[in-house]
């Protein structure tokens, strides 16, 4: 019979005879809005990423993996706990995160594997569970950083951010881990994420590729219901000239080029974290860009402006890929020269999936393959048979199980994902449907409310708060989701069996109208009081108006 010791103070189970030395480390290494698309493993026509393709090529690559809130915070706290986020609390990137919610490093580490993370938590100060850690605060930056660390209180180090986490992460494994004690290490990265500022190293050349462009970006949402149209994430008029771009604020000027959101004011924040040197590198390769542009812009069409700028999204955003890729390649090499891949579980995910350029868009939040479904790569020698591809429905909801499992560690019983252990290794696995609710709304991108059931033929959407309305594609017939045939007798029936199919996922995840109500009161209380950025107070006082009359 196996022996328990209850940790009271946490209420965390101890299985004492989880103490084998084959129990496996586990690496988790996750990227901060890297699209699939962008993964040579998953698609070679815009950039070749092979060494993080080595984590698919010498395990599983996962083709419809999820996530069930597409958004930063949320998503990862969602890892974390194994939750949705309407239990866990964090359903946007406003609300706080609920520290009395259990991790699963928590566990692991109560259990006695060595714990570490390094890199973009994205939400709390002290992250618990964790022997050691080294954290960006809130997003970070891209050039000589700040850090939160566990020892050494907050501290600024010089060089670029993909390479010092990488640092610090291989730091960790060659001077604190412990040959005696299984590891769980988290490896998260800052970039993709925007701005994206790529590496010194990389500038001259990622700036002068071009790529292929994707088949919906002049979409006109004719297809769809309105939030689609409304969004605010449209390359062409949401997307920032100096922010996002790099167009020098004087250049703007002198264009009488107007501004875009927190456009000169995000790209002098930027910029001003850059040493001279930095500086100089930079400004070798955007000041030829700029001076460029500014010949052509006065006689761009809105035709010409919109590739223009995708364009450029296009060499920044690969551009800070290219330094991942590298590091994650660093990082694996040490491991093949320590001899620590034999008994290592290596996951490669993103937090979410990104828009490069599809439908028009940048960012997520929709519920659109795009952002909706995420890379996931998981190598494991000696139990997962290299080469593996799975259509599996798999979402960032099943981590926190997944790991445990691995560690002969039961989860607690109100975590709500499944285990992908038996997937991996060939066993009987099964899943029909995934849930998805995104909240953050209204916020920066103005992408409306909605949950929704997802199967591998269907999608069925919900968008409600400012606006009542169904959305149902068939992801088969309609690969790029372009029309809503919701109303479509010929699919009368499909849609009746997924109504009662949401109905159902809605219930076993303990979801409902009244939790999100909830919510939305919440969010209109704090932006009428002027405590959620981007939200006018005035604006938020006649929403919360309208709604309790």
């Amino acid at each position: 019979m196996k022996k328990y010791l209850t940790l009271g103070l946490i209420g965390l189970t101890v299985n004492l005879f989880a103490q084998s030395p084959k129990r496996p480390n586990i690496i988790f290494i996750m990227s901060d809005d890297h699209a699939y698309q962008a993964i040579s493993a998953y698609d070679q026509r815009l950039i070749s990423t092979p060494n993080i393709d080595r984590i698919a090529k010498a395990g599983i690559l996962f083709t419809n993996a999820s996530v069930t809130n597409s958004i930063c915070a949320p998503s990862r706290a969602t890892i974390l706990t194994g939750k949705h986020s309407h239990l866990n609390g964090k359903v946007d990137n406003h609300f706080k995160f609920d520290t009395t919610n259990i991790t699963f490093p928590q566990i692991l580490q109560a259990n006695g594997y060595q714990t570490a993370m390094f890199g973009k938590l994205h939400f709390g100060n002290s992250p618990k569970g964790f022997d050691q850690f080294k954290i960006l605060p809130d997003q970070g930056n891209y050039y000589n950083p700040d850090f939160i660390t566990k020892n050494n209180g907050n501290i600024q180090v010089k060089g670029y951010v993909t390479d010092i986490i990488t640092d610090m992460t291989l730091d960790w494994l060659k001077q604190e881990r412990s040959p005696d004690k299984p590891f769980m290490l988290m490896y998260l990265h800052k970039a993709p994420h925007r701005s994206w500022l790529m590496a010194e190293r990389h500038l001259e050349e990622m700036t002068q590729k071009s790529y292929p462009e994707p088949k919906t970006l002049f979409d006109d949402y004719a297809g769809r219901t309105a939030p689609a149209k409304e969004a605010e994430m449209n390359i062409l008029t949401s997307m920032s000239w100096s922010g996002d771009n790099k167009i020098y604020p004087a250049v703007m000027d002198s264009l009488k080029i107007p501004e875009i959101g927190f456009d000169k004011q995000r790209f002098k924040a930027e910029m001003g974290r850059l040493d001279p040197n930095q500086k100089a590198n930079f400004e070798k390769v955007y000041d030829q860009i700029n001076a460029e542009f500014k010949k052509a812009y006065p006689s761009m069409t809105d035709q010409d402006k919109m590739r223009w700028k995708f364009q450029r999204y296009m060499q920044d955003y690969l551009g800070t890929i290219r330094a991942v890729d590298e590091n994650v390649g660093r990082l694996l090499d040490y491991l093949e020269a320590n001899h620590l891949m034999e008994n290592t579980i290596i996951v490669y995910t993103s937090d979410q999936g990104f828009y490069l350029g599809e439908h028009g868009w940048f960012d997520k939040r929709f519920i659109y393959d795009e952002s909706f479904k995420t890379p996931l790569m998981v190598s494991w020698p000696g139990k997962i048979k290299p080469g593996q591809k799975s259509d599996a429905l798999v979402q960032n909801l099943d981590f926190a199980q997944t790991f445990l499992d691995a560690a002969g560690v039961p989860a607690p019983k109100d975590m709500q994902g499944q285990s992908l252990i038996p997937l991996m290794l060939g066993k009987s696995w099964n899943r029909d449907a995934v849930y998805y609710h995104y909240y953050e709304y209204p916020a920066e991108h103005m992408v409306n409310r909605h949950y929704a059931i997802v199967t591998k033929k269907y999608k069925l959407i919900h968008y409600y708060f400012s606006a009542d309305t169904w959305e149902l594609i068939d992801r088969e017939k309609d690969p790029l989701e372009l029309k809503n045939v919701y109303d479509d007798p010929a699919y009368a029936t499909i849609r009746k069996t997924l109504h009662k199919q949401l109905d159902a996922l809605r219930s076993k995840y303990k979801d409902s109208q009244t939790i999100s109500d909830g919510y939305i009161d919440r969010f209109l209380n704090d932006a009428s009081e002027g405590k959620v950025f981007g939200v006018p107070k005035e604006k938020a006082r006649a929403m919360k108006a309208k709604r309790t009359q």
